[in-house]
């Protein structure tokens, strides 16, 4: 007998207007040419050393990914992401399903995050119609349309709206794929249900997002930059809204983790930038390049000329080009530091807030342009 399930059809769900945002992305944005905070000359020498890389990289058409926790977008760096990716020093942009919605929200109202204290204590943290309604649609669109999770929301926010396919299409597309195109077959009869439970009218629907010219996501789609997103179910707060469909998410989530291996694949006198990502960027680089290794072991190939450098707050004593600390020393436990070790190539940890780490590394990439 299958295991009660929670209904959320019946969750009260608020317009945003309604709720008080920490952050107004006025207030929050980091332009490109801002000054960061006086690094330490240590800090300089990596930065320096990590451009110099990125350079080389990118002359050898190599590529520079960045995998970030969603505190990037929150502190206002979707600006400084997007004057890297028009330059060409960065090729793959990457975060978690936080980042994501950030980003969205940032994009369609200029505000984002909620007191998760007293909206938990009242009912009300993550119940918000747009950001479940509007993210979840783009990605059951997406989903039917072959795109991936970050691409599916991308497109709606640079093309501010979404293409609703007409239920006689889906219809017809289940009908006549259900054999040779299961996986189409299956995407559409998803977008179907929704399409009928939501009472959807067929055509465009117009989305306006009067912030999109500094999203990150809507700016790497418009290049044609990857730009991939790396949730976990129950994560985040579209989980909340009767849209969300797992099997949706399922198949935008499995297709950017398939474009992250793909750019992991051609690391190999590449460059790979985390920064603030504890548990979700380690994990998928590390099973990305065990992928990748077995492929090139194939050829008679090994990768091992890719460079890892490693951003976060913590501090850190531990010399990790040494290897890995002992399980006595507190190092140990930061699982960021710890699982890039064991990734090969040569990594650099530097303790630094985002915002100065990014800004500096842009500033420096200006000097060598």
């Amino acid at each position: 007998m299958p295991y009660p399930q929670f209904d959320r059809s019946s969750i009260a769900m608020q317009p945003l207007t309604a709720r008080d945002n920490k952050f107004e992305f006025q207030e929050k944005i980091v332009l490109p040419d801002r000054e960061p905070a006086p690094l330490s000359s240590k800090s300089q020498e990596a930065i320096a050393a990590l451009a110099e890389r990125i350079v080389q990289a990118r002359d050898a058409n190599k590529p520079v990914m960045c995998t970030f926790g969603a505190h990037s977008i929150k502190n206002g760096l979707g600006p400084v992401f997007v004057k890297l990716i028009e330059d060409d020093w960065l090729t793959h942009l990457a975060t978690n399903g936080a980042g994501i919605i950030h980003d969205w929200e940032f994009s369609y109202q200029g505000k984002s995050c909620e007191d998760v204290q007293r909206m938990v204590d009242q009912g009300q943290f993550g119940n918000w119609e747009e950001t479940g309604f509007f993210i979840n649609l783009a990605l059951n669109v997406g989903a039917y349309e072959g795109k991936g999770y970050g691409e599916a929301v991308g497109a709606m926010i640079h093309g501010q709206g979404l293409q609703i396919p007409s239920v006689e299409e889906l219809e017809e597309v289940v009908a006549k794929r259900i054999k040779d195109e299961a996986e189409l077959a299956a995407a559409a009869a998803d977008l179907l249900a929704i399409v009928r439970q939501f009472r959807l009218e067929s055509g465009r629907l117009d989305i306006a997002h009067s912030w999109r010219k500094h999203s990150a996501q809507a700016n790497a789609f418009r290049l044609k930059i990857p730009f991939t997103g790396h949730p976990m179910i129950g994560h985040d707060i579209i989980y909340n809204h009767p849209m969300n469909k797992g099997a949706a998410l399922g198949r935008c989530a499995e297709r950017d983790f398939l474009t992250f291996a793909e750019s992991v694949s051609r690391i190999d006198g590449g460059v790979y930038i985390s920064i603030g990502s504890a548990v979700m960027s380690p994990m998928i680089f590390e099973k990305s390049l065990s992928m990748s290794q077995n492929l090139a072991i194939q050829q008679g190939k090994h990768i091992d000329n890719h460079y890892i450098q490693v951003v976060d707050l913590a501090k850190s004593d531990w010399d990790w080009s040494q290897g890995e600390p002992p399980e006595d020393n507190p190092a140990y436990y930061l699982r960021y530091n710890k699982t890039f070790s064991r990734m090969g190539g040569t990594l650099n940890y530097l303790q630094a807030d985002n915002r100065d780490f990014l800004l500096a590394l842009t500033h420096q990439l200006e000097k060598v342009k």
